[in-house]
């Protein structure tokens, strides 16, 4: 299956004691970049999932970021309930001094570092382990918006190599006619300079065959309907097709422009021109691909 790198999952999930919601993103980019927003109480975790996070991913540049809450008390021991408590206790005098009503937010505790224990000590495995959760769900629900933004990539792909495969049957089909049209050309510019008893047959056989073989794209022709059909089983299997899509699409780039610069005829430049296009968007979407 083919994943873009472009994708947005999340996760919410409660028990007791946490409430965590998970949110992954994520673009394109050539190697796999993880960046992470943790809390301070599980910020030593981040190795561990880390683990869990590369089961889903290859490539791309992927921002994980969790809020946790509390729903009980001593759910994440490193937390410094005592100095919460001073800070709240004045705050409300502040707020009783001035006359303002207080009413404390202790979700806000969770998101300052100070509140926080400096400890090499993980949470309890039990709550490791349901954290492993909510983040193997949000990546779940994330590789399935980046296999739906991939079969739209699939299908855009297929249509555009289908364009080449048809340009590329006109080409096979024009290129011997050009190449007779040109020998006899030349045959008629020849006869017009030379008087009849001057012309040199062998002479000209030899220039006949040094032309053929400047127009023969037979060649080009081969490898490029080679390479979109490679083009069509990378889409098919789907496994590190992002990488070797871009390759590929390099290769057709290279055997159309020797094809562009050996057949000097107007409509058939015109036909290269159209392919050039399509491999460039090939490319442009090819980018996105895991």
């Amino acid at each position: 299956m083919l994943y873009s790198m472009t994708g947005f999952g999340r996760c919410l999930l409660e028990n007791d004691d946490l409430a965590q919601h998970w949110e992954v993103k994520s673009v394109n980019s050539r190697h796999l970049e993880l960046k992470w927003r943790l809390p301070a109480a599980v910020r030593g975790l981040e190795p561990r999932l880390e683990k869990t996070a590369r089961n889903f991913v290859a490539r791309g540049r992927v921002e994980i970021s969790l809020n946790l809450h509390t729903q009980a008390a001593g759910a994440v021991s490193c937390f410094d309930a005592t100095l919460a408590g001073a800070m709240l206790d004045s705050l409300q005098a502040l707020a009783s001094a001035r006359g303002d009503a207080f009413t404390p937010d202790y979700n806000t505790c969770l998101g300052i570092p100070c509140l926080w224990d400096e400890t090499d000590d993980e949470p309890d495995e039990t709550i490791v382990a349901y954290l492993e959760e909510g983040l193997t769900l949000s990546l779940e629900d994330w590789n399935e918006s980046r296999a739906a933004e991939g079969r739209a990539l699939e299908t855009d792909l297929l249509t555009r190599i289908g364009r080449m495969e048809d340009w590329t049957s006109v080409l096979a089909e024009r290129a011997p006619e050009i190449r007779e049209e040109r020998a006899e050309a030349l045959r008629e510019r020849i006869d017009e300079a030379l008087a009849p008893e001057e012309a040199d047959e062998n002479r000209f056989l030899q220039e006949i065959v040094i032309l053929a073989d400047r127009l023969d794209i037979s060649e080009e022709l081969t490898r490029l309907a080679a390479h979109l059909a490679y083009l069509r089983e990378l889409l098919r299997n789907g496994t590190d097709a992002g990488r070797r899509l871009d390759f590929t699409l390099q290769e057709c780039f290279r055997e159309i422009n020797t094809c562009g610069s050996k057949l000097p005829d107007i409509a058939l430049s015109h036909i290269v021109v159209d392919v050039k296009n399509e491999l460039e968007k090939c490319r442009e979407q090819a980018q996105n691909l895991e």
